[in-house]
């Protein structure tokens, strides 16, 4: 059996590890609030209006990425990475406080829920292509692959850990103390960021100006690169048609009859799946020769997973598909996430990320918009079965439209 050293040699860097700590305990706090809000918005409104009031909540995280990505892109590769995300924690655990602020007053209206959710993803659009594009220079290149693998574990782990804490917290000190802890998780990332070694200058040729031209720059050049391209189309088309994670405060009322600790575990079973995927992936992702192959397979089993999880009228089955889903995707997307950044040099690597939040982003917080306006219009059931058979259209499609994609192997 190999060592710890051996299986994550990634940490073995002071500055990764720094921050892979900061972001374990933080990760967890935004999951826990995440969890938190759905079933907030699910308490404050009239159950007529309930699966719609529930995808409203993916596109007020939606827009802000969408009017933020280009230009976030250019700042992550113009300015200090470290530094932007020492401002970017800091605005996050502000919006999170004010949120648990607001909630222990006494709230009876889903608005400010949605405004502060819209205000905590502005600030997220910053902070995500400075932190992607930060870890490359924190890892040599030989260790990269790993380090994207212990990152998909650290975002599981989160996944499992903060919503089964969140249907605790909520039972039992009520969701105002949800988003206070999570304002105070942002803390550990600020202390592992002042902790860490100033980053190197920029050279001089690699210099980026924060100006459209430079956004365009990076937008040209993401379309130009047919793997990424087609890795982003993938990405979006296959969460957006099988996103229906915003509909399980229904599932677990009205169709599993559970009570908040029982859609604390439904929302941790996608992370307690990937959080296994990721743990064999860290060890034998690079013994995957025919990676685009791998890549699509991964894609379709998570929409026939969703398709089992709509059918579903047990409890145990259904966290056994849900926890499908997790699997899958964590194989997708330890593999996209390796094409793309290894692909990209760092001068480009912000915005690359910039752009690929759009994909990334977009297609679950759309998919949850529209997964409720369906249930709403034709039921749960129907959203989620529907989605599970799109997810795997889409995924046939792009197959058959990108031979790069479907022919890719390792040794590319």
């Amino acid at each position: 059996m190999g060592t710890v050293r051996e299986s994550f040699p990634a940490l073995q860097h002071r500055d990764f590890r720094l921050l892979w700590l900061g972001q374990l305990v933080s990760t967890s706090g935004s999951m826990m609030h995440n969890a938190a809000i759905l079933w907030h918005v699910a308490l404050l409104v009239p159950e007529g209006q309930r699966a719609a009031a529930l995808g409203l909540v993916g596109l007020v995280k939606f827009v802000p990425i969408v009017v933020f990505s280009l230009i976030s892109g250019v700042v992550a590769d113009a300015l200090d990475r470290r530094k932007l995300m020492l401002w970017t924690q800091a605005a996050m655990a502000l919006v999170a406080g004010i949120l648990a602020w607001v909630t222990f007053r006494g709230l009876d209206s889903v608005w400010p829920l949605y405004a502060l959710t819209g205000l905590l993803s502005a600030a997220g659009s910053f902070d995500g292509p400075a932190r992607q594009s930060l870890i490359p220079k924190l890892v040599p290149a030989h260790h990269f692959a790993n380090a994207i693998s212990l990152n998909t574990i650290l975002f599981q782990i989160a996944a499992v850990a903060g919503p089964m804490l969140a249907g605790l917290a909520i039972a039992s000190l009520g969701l105002g103390w949800v988003y206070a802890l999570n304002a105070l998780s942002f803390l550990f990332v600020i202390g592992a960021l002042f902790a860490m070694k100033p980053l190197p200058p920029q050279p001089a040729e690699d210099r980026v100006a924060i100006s459209f031209a430079s956004a365009w720059e990076g937008l040209a050049w993401v379309f130009r690169a047919p793997l990424i391209r087609s890795s982003m189309l993938l990405d979006f088309f296959a969460t957006f048609f099988a996103s229906a994670m915003a509909l399980l405060p229904i599932f677990a009322v009205d169709v599993l009859h559970v009570g908040e600790r029982g859609y604390g575990i439904l929302v941790a079973a996608p992370a307690i799946g990937a959080v296994v995927a990721s743990l064999w992936m860290t060890r034998h992702a690079e013994d995957i020769v025919r990676r685009g192959q791998v890549l699509l397979w991964s894609v379709a089993a998570y929409g026939l997973a969703t398709i089992a999880f709509g059918l579903s009228t047990n409890f145990v089955l259904t966290f056994a598909c849900l926890a499908l889903t997790g699997v899958a995707d964590t194989v997708s997307m330890v593999l996209r996430n390796v094409i793309r950044q290894l692909a990209t040099p760092d001068r480009m690597r912000g915005r690359m990320t910039g752009v690929n939040m759009v994909f990334f982003m977009g297609g679950p917080q759309l998919g949850e918009v529209e997964a409720g306006f369906v249930a709403q219009a034709f039921g749960p059931v129907f959203s989620v079965v529907s989605g599970g058979i799109g997810c795997i259209v889409a995924t046939a499609w792009l197959a058959w439209r990108t031979p790069e994609l479907r022919g890719y192997r390792r040794t590319e």
